[in-house]
């Protein structure tokens, strides 16, 4: 008789052994749903918890008087004078940039200066020369819609997408007939922006930088012939 106890017991205890491991684990599977809702859903009397996203500081360029900038819609300007006004209550701080090609004052406020920029570098003016020099590029696109595409290049203010203008209209001639009015009107906007800011980076005389320009586009032999 006291044997059969024995046997009973013993599986009275795996019983009690296995119903509490049971409940460790139900008690370990309960507590880590618990924290994933609340990680994720706070509770009734908790608040949720707010970031702050700090916004990127906006850069701004200082310019100085006589300044050589551009404005991509006008080209090359130079700032007469740095003013301040007061508009409705608020002091606005501005620069005054003349366009001496198109005998043009603009007022650009300084907190919204984005569209400036600092007249080209050297090594760009080297990289747009070797831009001229390279073939043009022949779309079979309609005229409107590459005249739309090449005036957007113009106005973009990006100093080698000027400079591929140029190159693409390059027609290694003075022919009126060559050209189409509108493809010379381009061409011509496009010759007179990149030569300005040439002008402005290499401080030499426009005549000095049309040869330079004139014999990356291989046009010094229709002049010298001209002559």
């Amino acid at each position: 008789m006291p044997k059969k106890k024995k046997v009973k017991n013993i599986k009275k205890f795996k019983k009690i052994k296995i119903s509490k491991k049971a409940k460790a684990e139900n008690k370990f599977r309960q507590s880590t749903k618990g924290s994933v809702k609340k990680s994720n859903i706070p509770g009734p009397d908790e608040k949720p918890e707010i970031k702050k996203i700090k916004k990127q500081a906006t850069e701004k360029r200082i310019y100085n008087l006589k300044d050589y900038v551009v404005y991509p819609k006008h080209g090359v300007g130079k700032i007469t004078a740095i003013e301040k006004a007061n508009i409705g209550e608020i002091d606005i701080q501005f620069y005054k940039i003349f366009v001496e090609k198109e005998k043009l004052t603009l007022t650009v406020p300084i907190n919204q200066q984005s569209k400036l920029r600092p007249i080209a570098s050297i090594n760009q003016i080297n990289k747009c020369i070797s831009i001229l020099k390279t073939k043009p590029k022949i779309k079979r696109t309609m005229w409107s819609r590459r005249a739309q595409e090449y005036d957007q290049k113009i106005n973009s203010g990006k100093i080698y997408e000027l400079a591929e203008v140029v190159k693409d209209l390059n027609k290694n001639s003075d022919i009126i007939a060559d050209q189409s009015y509108s493809e010379r009107q381009l061409f011509e906007k496009a010759y007179e922006r990149l030569k300005s800011e040439f002008e402005a980076v290499l401080n030499i005389s426009p005549e000095e930088v049309q040869k330079k320009m004139d014999k990356a586009l291989g046009r010094t032999q229709i002049l010298e012939e001209a002559e």
